[in-house]
């Protein structure tokens, strides 16, 4: 059995220390909590998003993913946690974080983050089994106070898009909300949790991982990505749950050129990421949003199932997506780390893979550059043989698909993906700059 100790962030001022008391008491029952304690006549803000279907041949949550006008959830969204911001429920002000990106081809982004960096009791936690049962004694999002929640995201029950300002919270048709991270990363860090009162471990299914393309087609603004880390790739949480924020910049992953490997009968494109240092597959398109999302979703099912952690990244307003093996918890926990890296105490989840590295020393700031950012990432990375082994499964999984498996790709194409990287783009005026750690 391999353990490590770990300092969880805290993503909730309702958040214990295993054994503690609550970081921020109050009266009555305990805490304003989402228990049947609290939660009886608890309202809150309910969007009802359109499941869409094909139109003309193309699934309207897979059009370009654009500027202005401004979509009503990425308003929403921004809205809610600025409210919250003026009512001090975060545990720093992340938008004064010093920021800068790192010179070189990819443009890792580094920021300093100390307010993020804990002196806690750590907590031991198993990295070597992907799937772990829910334990409601240890913190789980039923906890949290319900001023931290910002609101219901819910399919519409009549196929068109609605908003409810003061909807009743139905505990029985367990709702998925959207509420605060209290140790934000980023400008609008907030948590996808799905179907919260069913209290699911740590685990994508196909329904969650359909919500949460949902909720990046609906954002409908190209800065705002969803991230995922199962357990033993740096989620320390067991009860599911997407993190999101914005990011007015290309991650340097974005920029990386691929190869492509395969195509789905439902037009999903299936790549290879190349000249980054984690490995990791990118799947792009389809006819429809689901036919993404199921894909998807049995990829990293067959991870889950066969042990192996991994991150994910949603990109593009939920068109594109990143799925990323990796071994450094299991690494750390055998002591195959690199001390001067531990040093760090960087833990390298979907948002530092991406490359957004949030650093919790001055010293390593000042010192940041590409080649330190890579040299970290290089130990994430599964090697190039584990890789092709995992592939495999994953390709044996989602053979109900039809894939038409693309011939090796030649250097000239590969060079020429190169070459039609994303640019980066300029910051958005209006929007802040602060950046990363999990």
């Amino acid at each position: 059995m391999l353990r490590i100790k770990r300092v969880p962030t805290v993503v909730s001022n309702y958040q214990k220390e295993e054994g503690g008391e609550a970081t921020r008491p109050v009266g009555g029952c305990g805490r304003n909590c989402l228990k049947s304690c609290c939660i009886q006549e608890a309202k809150l803000p309910l969007y009802a998003f359109k499941r869409l279907q094909k139109a003309k041949g193309k699934d309207l949550a897979l059009q370009e993913c654009g500027e202005p006008p401004v979509a009503f959830l990425d308003s929403l969204i921004l809205g809610e946690w600025e409210e919250r911001m003026q009512r001090g429920l975060f545990r720093y002000d992340v938008t004064a974080c010093e920021t800068k990106v790192i010179p070189g081809e990819y443009g890792f982004i580094a920021q300093l983050n100390e307010g993020r960096h804990l002196k806690k009791r750590p907590t031991e936690f198993r990295v070597d089994k992907v799937l772990q049962p829910f334990d409601q004694n240890k913190f789980n999002f039923t906890k949290v106070g319900q001023e931290e929640l910002l609101f219901q995201f819910e399919s519409s029950d009549d196929g068109e898009v609605q908003f409810f300002p003061n909807a009743p919270i139905d505990v029985d048709n367990s709702p998925s909300l959207v509420a605060i991270n209290v140790s934000p990363i980023e400008y609008g860090h907030v948590l996808l949790i799905p179907r919260i009162f069913e209290c699911l471990p740590q685990r994508i299914d196909h329904e969650s991982f359909l919500l949460a393309l949902h909720m990046a087609a609906e954002a409908g603004n190209p800065y705002f990505r969803l991230g995922y880390n199962s357990l033993g790739a740096f989620a320390t949480i067991n009860h599911l749950h997407f993190q999101a924020y914005y990011l007015a910049a290309p991650f340097p992953i974005e920029k990386a050129p691929t190869k492509k490997i395969a195509k789905s009968n439902a037009g999903v494109k299936i790549s290879e990421l190349l000249k980054y240092p984690v490995r990791g597959l990118v799947f792009e398109g389809g006819d429809t949003l689901e036919d993404l999302a199921n894909i998807v979703s049995d990829a990293c099912i067959c991870l889950q199932n066969n042990n192996i952690p991994y991150n994910v990244l949603i990109a593009d307003c939920g068109k594109q997506v990143f799925l990323l093996p990796q071994c450094y918890a299991e690494k750390q926990a055998l002591g195959e780390v690199d001390a001067e890296l531990l040093d760090t105490q960087v833990n390298p989840a979907v948002w530092e893979i991406s490359g957004h590295m949030v650093l919790k020393r001055k010293k390593d700031y000042e010192e940041a550059s590409e080649a330190n950012a890579w040299r970290l990432l290089a130990e994430v990375s599964l090697s190039e043989a584990r890789f092709e082994e995992v592939n495999a499964l994953i390709f044996e999984a989602i053979a109900s698909f039809e894939l038409e498996v693309k011939a090796e790709t030649s250097e000239e194409e590969v060079n020429a993906a190169k070459s039609k990287a994303r640019p980066a783009k300029a910051m958005v005026a209006g929007t802040q700059e602060c950046l990363v750690l999990q």
